[in-house]
């Protein structure tokens, strides 16, 4: 198992409910293919560098969790289709 840090990028307009339930599915399936979610940082609504799909702002949110390279492709499958997401980054952390 390695630890791992996903930065997610999710639309700013959605509500608050809709925004806790995206992260949660993401959570859920960390735990669903036996790893664990360390945090959520939820950042907060921030001005995007460029426009995302007519966007100028996202909500941002990074999760860190300790998983396996297969939880790791579900979480990219998961968001990649999901309509929320504008970006989405998954990078693996320095054991320190």
């Amino acid at each position: 198992m390695q630890k791992y840090e996903m930065l997610i990028l999710l639309k700013s307009d959605l509500e608050e409910e809709a925004k806790e339930a995206e992260l949660k599915k993401y959570a859920e399936i960390v735990t669903s293919m036996g790893g664990s979610v360390e945090a959520t940082d939820k950042w907060g609504v921030k001005k995007l560098a460029y426009p995302i799909a007519f966007k100028a702002d996202a909500f941002y949110a990074l999760m860190t969790f300790v998983a396996d390279g297969a939880a790791v492709k579900e979480l990219d499958r998961v968001a990649g289709i999901s309509s929320n997401v504008l970006r989405r980054m998954i990078t693996k952390t320095e054991e320190k």
